[in-house]
Parts: structure tokens; sequence; C-alpha cells
């Protein structure tokens, strides 16, 4: 892509994307980023130091990372230069250094090098740059949408400050749709009226990415015939709006019903209600929160696997995120909604907190009480403890819960999936313990 212009990057002409004619050219016209932009902050003082450092720009789609190192780029009165690691190798790489370099004897201006998707950029890659930024022949601003702690060298990232963009909330990206419709140098010139009811879906539609919901604005507007209203909005984003409040009724109806298609085993309800918490916004991370839960509430031990699935999806929420992450959630919520299910592990620890809360804690045997303190062989503490590794089957005969408690049953398997199994076993140390 090579270099801009000085002192920044010239104005986009007047046919370019709104997108872009609208992208911000100072601090103060970005929104959102408050917690790596707050006054005093590491970043924005760089930034209005004119001194920036190298830094790894983490975030989704839409959050701002390369208008804020364009920002960058234009306080630092440097060149700017943008490559894509998509796009750009060694070769393309050596070229910005060398121009750098010559750039830095001839003027002394520094160069900013904006490294769009820099995860995909290899190791030997990657290393080619080291050199120049510790020497600081260029500042290196990178982005990712990946976490650059799993995916750029240890050595480039010990060179460069992280910091972590957040997608914009839709307030934020209502903020700029208006700003796009009010400002006629930047903005739409002559704009239609646009619905309150159309502005406020298409912010809540956008994921957070003000690319997209900018985009989409400029769509409706361009086919509008009169007021730009919701129909208008859905089709500019080739997606149906549904009626879905995260915070209201419909949140709590839609998780609902989600929860007992996958504890009821139908796998397409399962997905159907998974998609339309999706696609009407809701944060993925509470899906994925919901999902570990109903992995050992409703399916348990039927199928100790699910668990695993289900905090591997909610990990990968957390490392992938939106849009990718839905992929992981829909493998999770078929595998929860086919397993075999058993609430017999929950069923059990509602039975012992019962107990415990309408009859108190009940003292352990001695011989299962601590015994490591000084003292504690006077009181008795662990004598007669028999280790269950040396009893045949690795199993002892000795009762373990309270006196007062012997012989009451708290968990009671299935004969659903693995848990049959466990049952088995179950059976043959209740009989053991039974016959003392």
């Amino acid at each position: 892509m090579g270099e801009s212009g000085g002192n920044g990057t010239p104005p986009p002409s007047a046919d370019a994307p709104l997108a872009v004619r609208m992208r911000p050219r100072s601090l103060e016209e970005v929104v959102g980023q408050e917690h790596v932009l707050g006054e005093g902050s590491a970043l924005r003082s760089a930034i209005e130091s004119g001194k920036p450092h190298s830094a790894i720009l983490y975030g989704p789609p839409g959050a701002g990372k390369t208008t804020l190192a364009r920002i960058a780029a234009a306080g630092a009165d440097g060149a700017f230069e943008e490559e894509s690691a998509v796009n750009a190798g060694k070769a393309e790489i050596r070229a910005v250094i060398e121009r750098a370099r010559e750039r830095r004897r001839g003027s002394g201006r520094p160069t900013i090098l904006f490294l769009d998707e820099i995860h995909r950029f290899n190791k030997a890659q990657q290393d080619a740059l080291l050199p120049a930024v510790e020497d600081g022949t260029l500042t290196l601003i990178g982005a990712t949408t990946e976490n650059p702690y799993f995916e750029v060298n240890s050595a480039l990232l010990s060179r460069a400050q992280i910091y972590e963009l957040r997608p914009l909330e839709p307030a934020q990206v209502e903020e700029l749709l208006r700003r796009a419709l009010s400002d006629p140098e930047r903005g739409i010139a002559d704009p239609p009226a646009v619905s309150a009811e159309a502005l406020a879906m298409l912010a809540q539609r956008s994921g957070g990415d003000a690319r997209v919901a900018l985009s989409a604005l400029e769509r409706a507007v361009e086919r509008a015939d009169g007021e730009v209203d919701v129909a208008a909005v859905e089709d500019a984003l080739q997606r149906k709006a549904i009626d879905y409040d995260r915070t209201g009724d419909r949140h709590y109806d839609f998780v609902s019903a989600w929860i007992k298609a996958t504890r009821g085993s139908d796998v397409d309800a399962s997905l159907y209600y998974l998609a339309v918490m999706l696609e009407g916004g809701e944060d993925p991370r509470f899906i994925a929160r919901r999902m570990v839960i109903l992995a050992s509430e409703d399916v348990g031990n039927a199928d100790p696997q699910a668990l695993l699935v289900a905090d591997a999806a909610a990990r990968a929420v957390d490392r992938v995120g939106m849009p990718e992450c839905a992929l992981n959630l829909a493998q999770a919520a078929v595998y929860l909604a086919l397993a075999p299910k058993s609430n017999a592990s929950h069923k059990g620890l509602s039975k012992a907190r019962a107990e415990v809360r309408e009859n108190g804690a009940k003292t352990p045997p001695d011989y299962l009480r601590d015994a490591h303190y000084p003292g504690a062989a006077k009181l008795g503490r662990g004598e007669g403890y028999r280790y269950p590794h040396d009893e045949p089957d690795g199993v002892g005969d000795q009762p373990l819960l309270p006196e007062e408690l012997r012989g009451r049953r708290f968990y009671e398997p299935t004969d659903r999936g693995f848990e049959e199994a466990l049952g088995k076993r179950l059976a043959t140390f209740r009989n053991k313990l039974d016959n003392l």
C-alpha cells in the first residue's frame, strides 16, 4: 500500500465510502475506547505528545484500530506507511524499512508503519521487523483481531505496548450515524429523514462495528425513496430485524427457550434459539456461560465430556470473538443437545445442601479430621484412618460420613450414558459400606 502523505493523511475524496470520509481525524472525534484513551492514559499521552510508541491494537473490526494509527502518525508529523500482512511479504517490509531509513537520514522525519492483520505474518516475517523497531527506524503499530499473545512473537511483543479495543456500544454507534447525517461536508449531503427506530436498529445490529453501520446507512440512503425506515435498513444490512432486547423480557424468554430445548435434546430448536440470540446482538459470553452451566446441570455425568466441550467453547468466545465464535457456540449447542441427560449430581448437591441448612454441619469422624498440627495426635485426630490406595480395589470399608448421617443417600445416578457405569461402581462401593 505504501506511504501516505505527510502530516497525517490527505482528506479522502468526495466519492470515497462514507465510513472512510467519516473516519475521525483527531482524538476529539474518536467515539468510545475511553479505557485506553482517557485523559492521562499512556496511549493518549503518547499521541498528544507527538511521540507514539510501538503498539499492538487488538480488537474487533470497526473498533478504530486504523483510525488510531492514522491519528498517531498525523500527530507525529510522520510518514505513514500502511501494509496488510495478507498481501505484504518480507520484500515489502524491507522496502518500508529502507524508505524509513532514507527518510530519517534526509529530513529526520519519523515513520509509522501500520501493519494490518499482523497475526498473519509468520515468525520469519515478524522477525524481519525486529531490528528496525528496536533501533527506532520505525514505529510499528500492528492491528489484529486475534489475541496477540497467541499470534505475535514474544520478541516483538516485548517491544510494543498491547492495547485491547472494545466493540462500540450501540449508543456510540448511533452517535457516529447521527454525525454522518448532520455533517454536509464529510457525511451525507442532503440526507433524507431517517426514523429513530431505523437508527437504533442499525446501531444495535452492527455488532459494535462502526464501518458496518456507516456502510449500511450509506446503502440505505442511496436506495431510499422517502424516509429511511427499519425496512430500508434491513435491506441494507441484508439481515432481518428481530424483536429482541438484551436486557428485557425477550432476552430471558429466548435464553430460557434455548436451555429447555437443549435440555429436551431438540437440536434444531436449540440451534434456532441460539440463532435468535446471536442475531439479536446477545453477548456471546453470556451464552457461553449458560452452556457451561447446562453441561453440569442437565448433562452431568451422563456425558462428562460435555463440560469440556462447553468450557472449550467459552474459551473460544474470548479468544476468537464475534462473528467467528458463533461457530464454536453452534458446535457446543449441538453436542449438548444430543448428549445423554442427567441432573443426578445437581439433585444430589441440592439434597446435601438442604441437609446442612436444616440440621447444620455435623462433625466428621476423628480419623478424617486434620492431623498435621502439634497436639493433634493427643486429640485423636487422624488416628485409625485407612489409606484407600492400600485397600483392595483402592476402596476401603471405613465409614466416611459423619456418624449421624451414615446410610444417607444424596446421589442417585441415572441409567443414561456414562452414568450407568458410574451407578454400577457406586452400587459396589455402597454394598461394602452397608455390610459393615
